[in-house]
């Protein structure tokens, strides 16, 4: 097996503290408060309309707003913004839930209630906004998204918003109509930003192009926040975003003896943010290098367990993948212990989609029968198949991340030579472009790909959406066996989705997994990534939550307050 890399000179090093040293213009005069170096800035404060680039968004809004619900530390739902709720199901079969909401959440200007019509107004941006197709779950958006396709006048597109099942009953009570049950729906509201409400009092009367603009020019304390920080500035050309504590949130972080309130807050992007903080510049740093995290870890170094899965990829519609046999034959040649063994401080291999963590998941019993290291049992089926004689191209990110994924590439290269499979590396800065490529026969151009797959909410339902005939998995899956397999796993996922009973829908959410990984093997689940990062001692509840975003709802620090630096 080829080295993972050679030890690194110090002429890199010299030159980033050279750069460090000499940073006018680049976001780190002295000034008082906290600094946080994030992977990249914002691309929008305007919640509601988003982006589909979500996830740079995602620190600043949770930093600034809240949801109808909230997630317990065992990821089950808890109340946020609405006090209660009630759940039924109306005679057309569709799925009503009643919020009360919180009669002492106020907007960061002290003055401003939140109302339900703050969610009616956002929730009816959102389904006009970029990432529209989100709100779909919700009764009357499949007309609503329609009118957009065909770009219909905007007085039927207004119409058909009033129509959509989300409504303001009094101030505190908001009514919610979905198309039918989802179980996924109050995980969705903790977590995903265009369900968060807006200020539509202050709102009001502005046409479109001035809501944007209230956004994502923040002056004079606006946008307002229901957090317990809002927005003060945004910088775009120095990229950094400063946070200010808001004092009249109703969520406050929660202060232990000698804890205080961390009143300003800067987030920044740079490309040298290991050697700022070793400078003492910064104060948190992501460390998104696989290499960096070998050898003897920094004092200050944290992990947060992620709701992931890192999982090899399989093209079922070229020979010789096109047989589920042999896929699964692939993934009982791989010995998941011995892939990550000594590749990372710690690791959690896994053999399942769903990680253990998340509630829903297939119990132990369910996880050892799905497929895992039985390296006899794949040499006997992969001796002498035909397309086998072939070495296979293995498709995965060029450049260093979080995932030593050059490192697991190299060792599955290693361990499928051992039952007869010759593998080659590919490794594509055009990745994503270069798993989709069809060669001009029909079928996608690559045999192997591995890739990532994070949580957007605590449920299982956000790991199967990626198999779905929609979804982008770029594996071919749904044309097997003439599609039954895929119709029968839309089944059982849609069953789910609907289930009331907990127990039950846990039964069929495990027998989807099954379907997926075991009776088709249409990919091979690897290992449950972590996040790893540094923070100063000082600073206590910044994190990185488990869907993979910077945290700061329940920041303070102790001691005395920073000086400028």
């Amino acid at each position: 097996m080829a080295p993972l890399a050679r030890p690194p000179s110090s002429a890199p090093l010299l030159a980033l503290l050279l750069v460090v040293a000499g940073c006018g213009r680049c976001g780190f005069q002295p000034e008082p408060g906290v600094k946080v170096v994030v992977p990249s800035m914002p691309t929008t404060l305007d919640w509601s309309y988003s982006d589909p680039i979500n996830w740079a968004n995602y620190p600043v809004m949770l930093a600034t707003q809240r949801g109808l619900t909230t997630l317990a530390p065992d990821h089950s739902v808890r109340p946020g913004l609405a006090s209660s709720w009630e759940r039924s199901v109306n005679d057309s079969g569709q799925e009503v839930y009643t919020f009360l909401l919180r009669e002492d959440v106020r907007w960061s200007d002290g003055t401003t209630p939140l109302t339900a019509q703050d969610f009616v107004m956002g929730w009816h941006r959102a389904l006009q906004g970029r990432e529209r197709g989100e709100m779909a779950d919700l009764a009357g958006a499949e007309e609503v998204l329609a009118l957009q396709e065909r770009r219909a006048p905007a007085e039927q597109l207004q119409a058909a918003l009033a129509r959509t099942g989300v409504e303001a009953m009094d101030a505190h009570t908001l009514r919610v109509t979905l198309s039918r049950p989802r179980g996924y729906f109050l995980s969705r509201l903790a977590n995903v930003y265009i369900f968060f409400p807006v200020p539509s009092a202050v709102l009001a009367g502005r046409g479109e192009e001035g809501i944007r603009d209230y956004f994502d020019r923040p002056r004079d304390g606006h946008p307002l926040a229901l957090g317990p920080y809002r927005v003060e500035a945004w910088d775009r050309a120095g990229e950094r975003v400063r946070l200010v504590h808001n004092p009249h949130s109703a969520f406050p972080p929660p202060l232990g003896p000698g804890e205080e309130i961390v009143p300003v807050l800067t987030l920044l992007k740079s490309e040298v943010g290991p050697a700022l903080y070793e400078r003492e510049r910064v104060d948190f740093v992501f460390v998104d290098s696989a290499l960096a995290l070998q050898g003897k870890p920094p004092a200050d170094l944290q992990r947060e367990p992620l709701l992931s899965t890192y999982f090899l990829a399989f093209n079922t519609e070229r020979a010789p993948l096109d047989r589920p046999e042999v896929r699964r034959a692939i993934s009982q040649a791989i010995d998941r212990e011995a892939l990550m063994k000594g590749l990372l401080p710690r690791t959690r291999p896994g053999n399942e989609l769903l990680p253990p963590e998340l509630p829903g998941a297939a119990t132990p019993e369910e996880a050892a029968r799905l497929p895992d290291f039985a390296p006899e049992r794949a040499r006997e089926v992969l001796a002498g198949g035909p397309g086998l004689e072939r070495p296979l191209r293995l498709v995965y990110r060029a450049g260093d991340s979080f995932v030593p994924e050059t490192a697991i590439a190299e060792r599955l290269v290693a361990q499928l030579s051992r039952v007869g499979i010759q593998v080659t590396l590919d490794a594509r800065s055009d990745y994503s472009a270069e798993v989709a490529r069809r060669t001009p026969a029909g079928p996608r151009a690559y045999d192997l790909y591995l890739r990532r797959l994070g949580a957007d909410y605590a449920h299982p339902n956000t790991f199967f959406t990626l198999f779905e005939r929609n979804g982008l998995h770029q594996t071919g899956w749904e044309t097997q066996r003439g599609g039954e397999p895929m119709a029968r796993f839309e089944s059982l996922l849609d069953q789910a989705d609907a289930e009331a009973d907990i127990a039950r829908a846990r039964e069929l959410y495990a027998q989807a997994q099954a379907l997926l990984l075991d009776e088709m093997a249409v990919i091979a689940p690897l290992y449950h990534p972590d996040r790893y990062f540094r923070v100063r001692s000082f600073l206590h509840g910044v994190d990185v939550d488990p869907f993979n975003f910077l945290s700061l709802r329940d920041l303070r620090r102790a001691g005395p307050p920073t000086e400028a630096r």
